[in-house]
């Protein structure tokens, strides 16, 4: 019995331990993640051609009142969000998915606002258009509930 409390403790001390840590990537997952937090970066950055840079000719990005259809129509409707001194909201990936054959990639997780209040959760596919160049052709994102 004394063992078995002993057990509980110890697992209950690693889920406390690990609550709030990052999610842990391996392989190709952390190459993707890692590419996804360059992505966002851009936005820190306030660097709006490093983030087209990121963006597939075929790009898809919906979750406005139309979806977004190419480069140069995300590019040119995500402008406005690095118009401004200080970034509109950030986010960071805390879920990556990649197929077996290693080129395409869902990522998603929260989105924040300027005050650090989670706002949304981000969906994003991914797809390897050339050695080492991973590039974004699916975006969406949805409102967490209570936010209005």
């Amino acid at each position: 019995m004394k063992w078995a409390k002993l057990a509980v403790a110890g697992v209950l001390a690693v889920m406390a331990a690990t609550a709030g840590a990052a999610p842990a990537f391996t392989g190709v997952q952390e190459q993707v993640a890692n590419v996804e937090r360059a992505f966002a970066a851009t936005m820190k950055a306030r660097d709006h051609a490093a983030f087209v840079a990121f963006l597939s000719d075929e790009a898809v990005f919906s979750g406005g009142t139309q979806p977004l259809r190419g480069k140069k129509a995300v590019a040119d409707e995500w402008k406005k969000f690095f118009a401004k001194p200080d970034a509109p909201f950030t986010w960071e990936p805390d879920e990556v998915e990649v197929l077996a054959s290693g080129t395409l990639a869902k990522t998603s997780g929260p989105v924040h606002g300027p005050d650090g209040k989670l706002i949304a959760r981000f969906s994003s596919v991914w797809r390897l258009e050339a050695p080492n160049t991973w590039r974004i052709v699916f975006d969406g994102g949805v409102e967490v509930c209570g936010n209005k």
